[in-house]
């Protein structure tokens, strides 16, 4: 069998047993209908020629009918060209695909991360299935296995979806819809037998195509090896290939990003230490008296904040610029290598050509389009939806997304007030924990820093309670990490049903734009709060006497070791805690589902060790397959953090690279053990989630720059180098401001504050060069990574030769094979 559709009814006895009347009459009522829609619907697959075996498992309360589907020849014949599929001309040798084993071979060193994979599926030119050249094309003597197992799963999934149940003006059509309706409860591929090998332990060679991908591929074992690309693309098709070989790709680029990264954090270690500014503050002792943040509150000494400011060290050093630019270049040449990859796995799985010329209209397009059209390029009648049409639809769902998108800057406001607030309350509870002590002499005596009945407003982020703001900066991170995932669950059911409505023409296209609508918003989500301590946090804030405040609250200030390690603690928070919440539930939630649906089946299945059930019950004991999305949106943002924020986070690409050592074979392990055969699908690549890689990596340098000219240290450093002093001796001075005149004449002290200003509180000349200094770094440090970059994506091309003289050669046997008047 090729399909397995499945439904359930009630048996005589049980119906209405415990119902009113009412229900009893709306539950047979509704049983009818789908019995008249359900037989109407196999009636007209019987008409298509499907082939079907009827099999029933009686429960206690409901029977479980399984009908297995198989397509004759002629059926497959006619689909086949009806759908384009391409099919063996001649044999191929097989190339080695990993560009590491072809180096390590030419370098004479064993490969360890080679391993021989029985069963390796054989390379072909291919080219589009014709019924009348059927004698040119290898294997067609052998009608069981000429066409693939995958290929028969695509063909009947195109009969299921275009046959109808009910009245056609009603577009009352195709097995999606009826399974949306409960008709159906599941329609599903069936695996190939069991994925655990038998006790016996067959020789390799008599492995089922999903047990040898369970040994070499799925099992924590094989960690180190290649991925069998190949076999997961016979098994699974092409879209899932694709995304497999992406992650494999992706994962080994980080383990040089990661090298790179682990050295600049252990340099930043040993820079600590040695760092003149940082023993200037510790060594201050009661020399550097700091402005109180309210009326009644406390002065406080710098020196009390040596700890967190030798911690923002860590980060934030000359090292970061060269692993800023180096993890700019890294993301250029990650992406032109993949895009050589994909043209040489497009090439390989024979769908180099699959958007442009042989992809068909999605089934539901079919049913909803109003007209049809010529298709220009293959010369077809094609349904048709106006492009008029569906851009107005496209701009009104755009309305609705920067709807939903205001809504999440609306949380990110109420998580910052959430931070402000907390930060207040709990420095002003008394509590000595919460409270850093800060000694004062007799003029200054140790009082409550904050307190509700300040005269100017309350402050938001406190300079000078470490304690107190970093647990409110903490708790706002899980705050804001519990809004997103709530969120993000909404949204998606709502850019469902718009990019629905938008009409789209193929699946690609489908799917394409319902990437493009969850992207952004969770792009919006998760990087918000990042954003905003990167870039907005502290830099508005004020001087003495003149502080500026937001709903009467005074606008937050980064805590003592200045923003860049504030914003290593949210990236930290939010990358690892998301990793970390997701693996969990990758790990536990499949097998929790398919735990719980096995036990429901086999409760009431008073027949049976599970050894002795039949593969169609066994199969739909697993879960539904629902889609690459949530798997590639996690990559996506992964890959986000580790370059637009990385500067901030030298250690960001080693805990993405474990974290994807351990997400391949989870991944691996859902689909062989936990998953249902999804249908196969072809594809041409990773659809658009390669341009927004491309956009993410260009604003990775322009967000990079600007981290590093406004938000670190670095430059205000090379500029007193320059000016004044090499060794950096009176930094601290430097960068400290004196209150001005009139806050000095209120409170009778004089007292210092980080700024460059001048005693009436007005912008120094030292301000103006430094902003000069810094908008010059970010033209420059753009410019040259930029042209950098131009000149690596000039020198790789896009396609490599020898694929090029393949597609020749294969377009050339295709014209001698199909040619009308061969003699």
């Amino acid at each position: 069998a090729d399909f397995v559709l499945v439904w359930e009814t009630v048996p005589w006895e049980l119906r209405g047993q415990q119902d009113s009347h009412e229900n009893k009459g709306l539950q047979e009522g509704s049983a009818t209908i789908h019995k008249t829609w359900r037989k109407k619907f196999l009636d007209n697959l019987h008409a298509a020629g499907i082939h079907m075996e009827k099999h029933t498992t009686r429960m206690e309360k409901k029977v479980v009918h399984y009908l297995l589907l198989s397509a004759p020849w002629s059926v497959l014949c006619y689909y086949a060209e009806e759908l384009r599929l391409r099919v063996p001309l001649q044999a191929l040798p097989r190339q080695p695909s990993n560009w590491s084993a072809s180096v390590l071979q030419k370098l004479g060193i064993p490969n360890l991360m080679a391993q021989e994979v029985p069963n390796l599926p054989l390379d072909y030119y291919t080219c589009p299935f014709k019924a009348n050249k059927l004698c040119w094309f290898l294997g067609s003597d052998q009608q069981d296995t000429f066409f693939s197992t995958t290929q028969r799963h695509q063909i009947l999934r195109e009969i299921l979806a275009t046959t109808q149940y009910g009245h056609s003006r009603e577009r009352e059509l195709g097995v999606d819809r009826l399974l949306s309706q409960n008709v159906f409860t599941a329609a599903f591929p069936l695996h190939q037998g069991p994925y655990k090998l038998q006790p016996e332990e067959p020789s390799a060679g008599s492995l089922s195509q999903r047990q040898v991908l369970f040994q070499y591929w799925a099992r924590w074992g094989k960690w180190s090896k290649y991925q069998p690309l190949d076999h997961v693309r016979k098994y699974f098709g092409e879209k899932v290939a694709f995304y497999f070989a992406w992650l494999g790709f992706y994962t080994g680029w980080l383990l040089p990003a990661a090298v790179v990264g682990t050295v600049v954090f252990i340099a930043g270690i040993f820079l600590m230490f040695d760092d003149v500014p940082s023993q200037e503050i510790c060594e201050s002792a009661e020399q550097y008296w700091m402005c109180p943040l309210c009326k009644n509150c406390s002065y406080w000494q710098l020196s009390k904040i040596c700890s967190t400011f030798m911690a923002g060290r860590l980060f934030d050093h000359g090292g970061t610029i060269f692993f800023s630019i180096f993890m700019s270049l890294w993301a250029v040449l990650f992406l032109e290598f993949w895009k050589r990859t994909n043209a040489s796995l497009a090439y390989q799985w024979d769908c180099s050509e699959f958007e442009d010329i042989e992809e068909r209209p999605r089934p539901q397009f079919t049913a909803m389009a109003p007209m049809t059209i010529i298709n220009p390029i293959t010369g077809a009648e094609e349904p048709y939806f106006p492009k008029r049409s569906r851009l107005h639809r496209i701009l009104a769902g755009s309305m609705v997304i920067i709807v939903t998108i205001a809504v999440v800057v609306m949380f990110l406001v109420s998580v910052i007030l959430y931070r402000a607030v907390l930060a207040i309350l709990l420095s002003s509870s008394g509590y000595f924990w919460f409270v850093a002590s800060v000694r004062g002499g007799q003029s200054h005596p140790q009082t409550c820093f904050i307190c509700w009945a300040c005269s100017q407003p309350p402050v938001l982020g406190v300079l000078f309670f470490p304690q107190a703001s970093r647990i409110a900066s903490i708790t706002g991170s899980v705050v804001n990490l519990i809004f997103i995932l709530v969120l993000s669950k909404i949204y998606i059911s709502l850019a469902h049903f718009l990019t629905k409505w938008e009409m789209h023409r193929t699946q690609t296209k489908y799917e394409d734009a319902f990437t493009f609508k969850v992207f952004i918003f969770q792009f919006v989500t998760f990087y918000s709060s990042p954003v905003y301590i990167a870039f907005f946090k502290g830099k508005f804030v004020g001087y003495p006497g003149n502080y500026v405040s937001f709903l009467g609250v005074r606008n937050e200030e980064c805590i003592p070791g200045g923003c860049f390690i504030e914003l290593a603690q949210e990236l930290l928070v939010i990358m690892v805690g998301k990793q970390i919440i997701n693996n969990v539930q990758e790990v536990a939630i499949p097998k929790l589902k398919c735990w719980w649906h096995k036990h429901k089946l086999l409760s009431t299945q008073k027949a049976s060790k599970e050894g002795e059930q039949a593969p169609w019950v066994l199969d739909h004991q697993l879960l539904v397959f629902e889609g690459l999305f949530d798997e590639y949106l996690e990559m996506v943002l992964q890959f986000g953090f580790i370059t637009i924020f990385v500067a901030a986070c030298p250690l960001a690409p080693l805990f993405a690279l474990l974290n994807n050592w351990v997400e391949i074979r989870l991944d691996a392990q859902k689909f062989i053990c936990d998953y249902r055969r999804p249908v196969a699908e072809r594809a041409q690549g990773i659809g658009i989630w390669f341009s927004i890689l491309e956009a993410i990596a260009h604003l990775a340098v322009t967000s990079n720059a600007f981290l590093i000219a406004f938000t670190s240290d670095f430059l205000p450093r090379v500029y007193y180098k320059y000016i004044h002093d090499s060794s950096l001796r009176g930094y601290v001075n430097f960068t400290l401001a004196y209150a001005p005149w009139d806050f000095v004449l209120q409170s009778n002290t004089t007292c210092r504050y980080r700024a460059f200003r001048d005693r009436d509180g007005n912008l120094t000349l030292t301000y103006w060069q430094l902003l000069a200094v810094r908008l010059g770094f970010i033209i420059v440090f753009e410019h040259v990574v930029f042209f950098i970059g131009r000149v690596i994506a000039w020198l790789v091309p896009d396609i490599p030769e020898s694929v090029e003289v393949k597609v020749k050669r294969e377009q050339y046997l295709a014209k001698e094979a199909l040619a009308e008047n061969k003699v």
